[in-house]
């Protein structure tokens, strides 16, 4: 098949055609690879395009410096990796390679001109797909096909994909909650050759495991997902508590909806106390901001909850006005989010903090001195304007103090 859609158009900038016309005057084969095949074939735009090529980095490198286009960063040269930079565009391209030797986290590779055979390295068939630049879809392993029929399922045999790397398993959830249409539409044998190397994630570092995650938290299918990593034995290697609350993370689940939450957020309805966030930290090394969110969220959820009368947000706003922290406001954001309360989110979101009328050189003025005297007034004048719902201005805070 070939495909012409004006996504796929749109990718030639005169950066593109500039690459495309030094591989062919050199006659080495250049293909889109990966995951911008699948974006495209999806009627996506790719965030990303990767590029595949049969020539070697050295082959690349002496095209690029001849025709003097700018190379950049080489740290992906000995995985066989060239940056270029056309037209204020960076242009990632790399050599067909076959592993030599996995350890379930690295691989040796060498470099081949077989498209096949780079493609049978690939983790998952919708990703082992290319495109060449007019158009043409190779396809070695029905990736298409999968595609449209929103099945996830490994190139080759999944126990030999995951053993190359055990990554593979959170990848695979992952673009299930991306592409399946439904739960539960997994091949048996997948499930097991994933409960089989479940352990296998224990040696992989937290910061690749948290970057997966994070996905899948934000994907389709996050309750069901979530579920079957318990299940099938994954979640005590990557970090989630081995008792999770699996009823409360379904619950909330429901709860965030459409309404854009962070990982954080959907992730905390599975823990049940505090050392939860402080284990996963250790696990997966989350950024201070998430753990701070994910310990906000496990002891506010419960107390923190909207007034019944006419002011629901009140007590948010209460204990935003309160706080000494800074992102207090952000955090609350997200509280509603986890309690599912969409409405008062949007006012909240549209509340702008007040600040504070009256100030100690104000006090000065009246003829109030001393500093100590000072201080008990402004707090005084603090709780009053908070009993009037931070509507009091400058002149009626001054006339209560007389009356104080």
């Amino acid at each position: 098949m070939k495909l012409q859609s004006p996504q796929f158009q749109a990718l030639f900038t005169p950066g593109l055609r500039s690459v495309a016309e030094l591989f062919e005057k050199k006659n080495y084969e250049l293909r889109i690879a990966g995951g911008a095949v699948r974006d495209l074939l999806s009627g996506m735009t790719p965030q990303d395009v990767d590029f595949a090529t049969t020539a070697t980095p050295a082959e690349m490198k002496e095209m690029f410096t001849s025709a003097g286009v700018r190379l950049i960063n080489n740290k992906g040269e000995k995985h066989g990796t060239i940056t270029a930079r056309l037209h204020e565009q960076n242009f990632e391209i790399t050599t067909l390679r076959i592993d030599v030797v996995t350890d379930g986290r690295h691989a040796e590779v060498e470099f081949t001109t077989d498209w096949e055979k780079d493609a049978e390295r690939r983790d998952l068939t919708v990703n082992s797909m290319f495109l060449g630049l007019d158009g043409m879809l190779y396809d070695f392993f029905n990736g298409y096909e999968d595609l449209k029929n929103k099945k996830i399922r490994f190139v080759g045999k999944a126990s030999e994909r995951i053993q190359e790397d055990y990554l593979r398993i959170l990848r695979y959830f992952r673009f299930y909650g991306r592409i399946a249409e439904k739960p539960g539409d997994h091949e048996p044998s997948t499930l097991q050759a994933v409960k089989e190397n479940a352990k296998g994630l224990a040696g992989i570092s937290g910061e690749r495991i948290w970057v997966e995650l994070k996905k899948i938290l934000l994907g389709n299918h996050v309750n069901h997902l979530i579920q079957l990593m318990y299940e099938l034995d994954i979640a005590q290697y990557i970090g989630l508590p081995l008792d999770g609350n699996l009823e409360e993370f379904e619950r909330v689940t429901k709860n965030i909806q459409n309404l854009c939450p962070k990982p954080m957020t959907v992730l905390s309805s599975l823990f049940k106390v505090k050392d939860d966030v402080t284990n996963l930290d250790l696990r997966l090394k989350i950024s201070k901001e998430e753990k701070n969110l994910g310990l906000f969220l496990v002891k506010h959820r419960q107390e923190l909850t909207k007034a019944t009368g006419p002011e629901p947000l009140r007590p948010y706003q209460d204990f935003i006005m309160d706080s000494r922290e800074a992102n207090t406001n952000s955090k609350i954001c997200e509280l509603l989010k986890y309690q599912g309360e969409e409405h008062l989110l949007r006012e909240m979101q549209q509340w702008t903090v007040p600040s504070f009328p009256v100030s100690g050189h104000d006090l000065r003025k009246m003829g109030v001195s001393s500093g100590k005297e000072i201080g008990t007034a402004l707090q005084q004048l603090r709780e009053e304007w908070k009993k009037s719902g931070y509507h009091m201005d400058k002149e009626e805070l001054l006339s209560c103090l007389k009356k104080l």
